[in-house]
């Protein structure tokens, strides 16, 4: 069949909660996808943060076509040996977990922690309206009732009402509101992201996430982090709580933990450790012989100490590449990323036996005006509604550019050309925020690129 067959078989049959690009994926490798009629595409969604090894990776091929051919499912009313050898990964590699509970999903990640919660409240003698799940604005975290609900988005409740009771949230990256937030003593656990993804790619404040670890000590609440888009290597650390060095109670991943095949894990700590007993939850699916022997594999690969310093170089130069485009042509109006504690990565490198991957300064004018160039790049109506002050000249082209602080908010410049801001000309949305690499991401004014 054609392309447009196909995707009136997806019009004609999928309920419409998805709108699709008009194009038919039909294989990928590494970090390239072809559709049906032939056309290479650069993935840089990555199955929405899932692909952290690209596609049909070598050796998660093999241990997919390996187990496929031994054992597929078995439920767990017995065990097998990939989601055991997986369990023992997770807990090794985490630094603070003692027991693991495989899923399917992020979503199901969540609701499993959300139940763990409730349940070792209930074990502390924690009355039922004492047993509070705090989140924050801007979150996400999952699509069931309970996840949904805890996502602090009304976007996303409206029509599911009545929605669980027992959730309260607060602003992110606000300490004294999360504060205000458990001062009643009716929080029993906090979950937050240490990296919002549908915020913005927002990443919180060091004295935020350290915050939030003594106020659940002082509460006696437990510390939730959902991990499932910010871990698995995409802050630079395996688990996105080490470049923090903060100790959760629970974490919780999917998405890139099998790197394209589904499956979801949440991590406990030894508070919690014991809370849930025989019949207390369960999943048929999760931790499937087959996920469970691609998650292992992939694990593996994401745990290198080559892939971690592949991770820092790029991220780095991605940051000298956006300040140059940015001094250049004036484009963003903040870039976030993680501080970058040179420090603590060189001693971590020192651990591990190699040198710090990442240099011991920043790009200077040379370096930052190699970064990338655009062929085409011109500013969409909108930019006139823009409440940012004007911002000085940019250098010359082809002068050296000198590269800002990434971290701080660029004011936007009205670009030399008007030739897209007459009344007629086309509105596009009012800003948009970009994952750039694991550790940054911009927000930029409204443009039209070729690149």
């Amino acid at each position: 069949m054609d392309t447009a067959s196909l995707y009136a078989l997806s019009e004609r049959y999928y309920l419409p909660v998805y709108r699709p690009r008009r194009i038919v994926l039909d294989h990928g490798k590494g970090s390239r996808v072809w559709d049906l009629d032939g056309r290479e595409y650069v993935d840089f969604g990555a199955g929405i943060a899932v692909n952290a090894l690209g596609h049909a990776h070598p050796a998660l091929v093999a241990a997919l076509t390996e187990q496929a051919g031994k054992l597929w499912h078995t439920s767990n009313v017995f065990v097998s040996e990939p989601p055991l050898r997986l369990a023992e990964q997770l807990v090794s590699a985490s630094g603070f977990a003692e027991r693991v509970f495989l899923c399917n999903s992020g979503a199901e990640a969540n609701e499993a922690a959300i139940k763990l919660a409730r349940k070792w409240a209930t074990g502390e003698g924690r009355e039922p309206e004492r047993r509070v799940v705090l989140s924050f604005r801007g979150s996400f975290h999952g699509r069931t009732l309970a996840a949904v609900t805890a996502t602090a988005q009304p976007k996303y409740h409206e029509g599911f009402e009545p929605l669980p009771p027992g959730f309260r949230y607060s602003e992110f990256n606000d300490l004294a509101a999360a504060e205000a937030a458990m001062a009643d003593g009716a929080v029993c656990a906090v979950l937050v992201e240490p990296v919002q993804g549908e915020g913005g790619v927002t990443p919180a404040s060091d004295a935020f996430l350290r915050g939030l670890r003594e106020l659940c000590d002082r509460h006696g609440a437990l510390l939730i982090l959902d991990e499932i888009q910010c871990g698995m290597g995409r802050t630079g650390e395996l688990f996105a709580c080490h470049a923090y060095q903060v100790t959760p109670d629970v974490v919780t991943l999917a998405k890139a933990l099998g790197s394209g095949f589904p499956i979801g894990a949440m991590l406990v700590g030894p508070k919690p450790a014991q809370s849930m007993q025989f019949g207390a939850h369960g999943t048929t699916f999760g931790g499937n012989p087959l996920a469970a022997a691609v998650a292992g594999a992939a694990l593996r690969e994401l745990r290198s100490p080559e892939l971690m310093a592949n991770v820092a170089r790029q991220a780095q130069a991605i940051r000298a590449g956006v300040a140059a485009l940015d001094a250049e042509l004036g484009l963003f109006s903040e870039a976030r990323s993680r501080p970058d504690d040179r420090r603590a990565t060189a001693r971590r490198a020192r651990r591990q036996g190699r040198r710090d991957p990442r240099p011991l300064r920043r790009a200077g004018p040379a370096a930052a005006a190699g970064g990338p160039r655009c062929a085409a790049l011109r500013a969409g109506a909108e930019h006139r509604r823009c409440r940012h002050r004007r911002r000085p000249a940019a250098p010359a082209r082809g002068a050296a550019a000198v590269p800002r602080p990434l971290t701080g908010a660029a004011r936007w410049r009205r670009p030399a050309s008007s030739a897209n801001c007459s009344p007629g000309a086309p509105r596009r949305a009012s800003s948009i925020a970009t994952s750039i690499w694991p550790r940054s991401s911009i927000c930029a004014k409204p443009f039209q690129a070729t690149c």
